[in-house]
């Protein structure tokens, strides 16, 4: 079986609520990640080393200039966001700014955060790939995310989606050199160091 093939889909539609009982009640040995996606629930099972290097690789660059400047909270891939959309996703890396986040901050250590982030991070896997270069893409754009980066670490590329009028644009990509984000301008991780292994 293709690992493309091995993330799963439920038939059954489920709200926010009940998504959330359903996570409650998986055993703590359940590694898989779960999102709720047009009301979907969608099983994906845990990335590879390289995923993972790339991921530590942005979240450690983001955290370091994030602090620095006192701009607001950066997020790994285990945080959930229950969105406006009613739908539920976790995306690989994360920024929420200060004052985005000051409007809805979470009231108990367990629970989703229940703000869209400002920034996110999608690293593409085979299992993942088709989900996050769409219907997830089109989530983030309906939800008011700011910036959008897919991360693609088969072909060492980096694009960057920015959004206007509720839509991305065509997206820059980047190969070498600094990768310039439009919501962090300060921010200048290099790509060849996000793919050095």
């Amino acid at each position: 079986m293709k690992a493309a093939q091995t993330a799963f889909r439920s038939e059954e539609t489920f709200t926010q609520r009940e998504f959330r009982r359903r996570l409650d009640e998986r055993p703590s040995s359940d590694s898989n990640h779960y999102e709720l996606l047009d009301g979907r629930i969608v099983m994906t099972p845990p990335v590879g080393w390289t995923h993972s290097s790339v991921a530590s690789m942005l979240v450690h660059a983001l955290i370091h200039h994030v602090r620095a400047h006192r701009l607001g909270v950066v997020f790994e891939s285990s945080a959930g966001y229950e969105l406006p959309s009613r739908d539920t996703l976790e995306p690989d890396v994360s920024f929420v700014s200060t004052a985005r986040f000051a409007t809805r901050p979470p009231r108990t250590p367990n629970q989703f955060l229940r703000v869209a982030p400002n920034f996110v991070v999608e690293i593409l896997s085979p299992s993942t790939a088709g989900r996050d270069q769409t219907e997830k893409k089109d989530i983030y754009a309906r939800n008011g995310v700011d910036e959008h980066w897919i991360v693609d670490p088969t072909r060492k590329v980096v694009t960057v989606f920015n959004l206007t009028r509720h839509r991305y644009g065509p997206g820059r990509t980047f190969k070498t050199g600094p990768l310039r984000s439009r919501m962090l301008p300060q921010l200048d991780p290099n790509a060849d160091e996000v793919f050095s292994l």
